[in-house]
């Protein structure tokens, strides 16, 4: 382990929620809660303001209301996530060459690789000017842990939660840990941590006590050891820089069972382009296409059908998500569907529509009930228009706005933007007034032109701006990935 505290991990405060925070002037304060909102949806993350009702991630959505009836319920806004976290990675690429990404909203850099710290006085500084830069781009909050090991920058940042900063000094760590409860340790999950607690193992400071020998035989030889030597403080595990994508894939849960085959065949072809669109978003082809069906008793099959060579063609996934699909029963309803592409490659094979005959495919039945995402938004929905709960929109003559509920035929827009210095006005409509239509999200922080320069100044002289988001201090951050977000 190093002998300074130069691996650093920031965690995005309750990530997605307090980017609608941050969007939407009405709900900065309020408790607010992400998720899928049908009756099988869970809490994708939640506010601080909503964690005071013990919402929390991964909650059934359901429990969640009955908690915190009064919260804002919103679906989520994948692609504002993903734009904002790309502005944080950024900053993080800025500080190192070696940053870990772990999700939308969570990473490790390691400070050293750059010579950007040192010791216990340049890393707090690296991590204070991280946290300012992030606020000024982004508008929102992150913890930052700064320690020797990935394990204890991570548990650092915990602590610094919400929004603050936190640094542990090489040679405390023993003594940080002794008294943490043992499902503080990276691998510790809930059987484990009961098996620990029956042997009479609770804390951190009684791994280490009960000794190698004594965990081998309750946990087996490889969990043994390393959890003795995370007890120890000892981990020894780098800072990644880029993980290979294996596969690029993309699935939506359902609120009511799908039992219209034709509306399943439908359903597939929009998951096929939604994926080939994030494959090439990527850069990437791939020669294997999978399909995933759960079906109304929760039994989860995979299809796999494996192409000559690789491909990012919408029209050739299609074909092959089709075929895949011909092969499943889905006559007792289908609650999940998924399409994704994996044998990963960054080349195209052009003339791929000839593979359809011949080709193998595999098949594997997945047993249990997989954890389950909020469905992202979907891109085009046929017969009639849906309104999503926290989607932009913008009317011909009020401007943008998002949604705040719809049914019976109406929708609910509030009618404000992220600068805006107050709660906008709410109006309701029919679903299908010809005025209204769905808008791109609008970025957080505006850009004005003008003298000075500055980060984020494009070279004509722009500089960020942070609007006032009335965000409490320690209050304002998120979480993440559908992903249950992890703040």
């Amino acid at each position: 382990m190093r002998n300074a505290p130069t691996i650093l991990h920031l965690d995005m405060d309750a990530f997605y929620a307090s980017v609608e925070q941050a969007s939407k002037p009405s709900l900065r304060g309020k408790a607010v809660i992400v998720g899928g909102l049908g009756p099988r949806g869970v809490v994708a993350t939640a506010s601080y303001e909503a964690r005071v009702f013990g919402v929390h991630s991964a909650m059934p959505m359901a429990q969640a209301r009955r908690l915190a009836p009064n919260a804002a319920y919103l679906v989520p806004r994948f692609g504002i996530y993903r734009d904002v976290s790309e502005q944080v990675m950024a900053l993080l690429r800025e500080l190192s060459p070696l940053v870990e990404p772990l999700s939308l909203d969570e990473a490790f850099v390691d400070l050293e690789a750059a010579g950007a710290a040192w010791d216990e006085g340049s890393a707090r500084l690296v991590g204070a000017k991280l946290r300012a830069d992030i606020r000024a781009v982004t508008g929102l909050a992150g913890s930052v842990g700064l320690a020797a090991s990935k394990m204890l920058a991570k548990i650092a940042s915990e602590q610094a939660k919400p929004d603050g900063l936190v640094v542990i000094e090489p040679g405390t760590e023993r003594a940080l840990l002794g008294p943490m409860s043992v499902r503080t340790l990276p691998g510790v999950g809930p059987a484990t941590g009961d098996h620990l607690r029956r042997a009479g193992i609770h804390t951190v400071e009684e791994i280490a006590e009960a000794g190698e020998d004594e965990l081998v035989r309750l946990l087996g030889k490889a969990h043994g050891h390393a959890l003795y030597a995370m007890a120890l403080a000892h981990d020894e595990r780098p800072v990644v820089a880029e993980r290979e994508a294996k596969s690029v894939s993309v699935e939506d849960t359902y609120d009511v069972d799908i039992h219209d085959r034709v509306r399943v065949g439908l359903e597939v072809q929009r998951l096929a382009d939604r994926c080939v669109r994030r494959l090439r978003g990527a850069g990437l082809s791939g020669r294997t296409i999978v399909l995933k069906v759960r079906r109304y008793d929760f039994s989860t099959l995979t299809r796999s059908e494996t192409l000559r060579g690789p491909t990012d063609d919408p029209a050739v996934v299609r074909e092959a998500a089709a075929r895949l699909l011909d092969s499943v029963d889905t006559t007792g309803g289908v609650r999940l569907l998924g399409v994704g592409v994996s044998a990963l490659a960054d080349y195209t094979q052009e003339d791929l529509f000839a593979q359809a005959a011949g080709e193998q495919v595999e098949h594997s039945e997945e047993e249990g009930d997989d954890h389950e995402e909020p469905a992202e938004e979907r891109q085009s929905v046929p017969v009639e228009r849906r309104w999503p709960a926290g989607h932009d929109v913008r009317h011909a003559e009020y401007g943008h706005g998002w949604v705040q509920g719809s049914g019976l035929g109406r929708v609910t827009v509030r009618f404000e933007t992220p600068e805006s210095s107050e709660p906008g006005r709410v109006r309701t409509f029919r679903v299908d007034d010809p005025g209204l239509e769905a808008a791109d999200p609008l970025p957080l922080v505006r850009r004005r032109h003008g003298g000075g320069g500055g980060r984020g100044d494009s070279g004509t002289g722009g500089v960020l701006e942070v609007g006032d988001f009335g965000l409490p201090e320690g209050d304002g951050g998120g979480v993440g990935e559908v992903p249950v977000a992890s703040g």
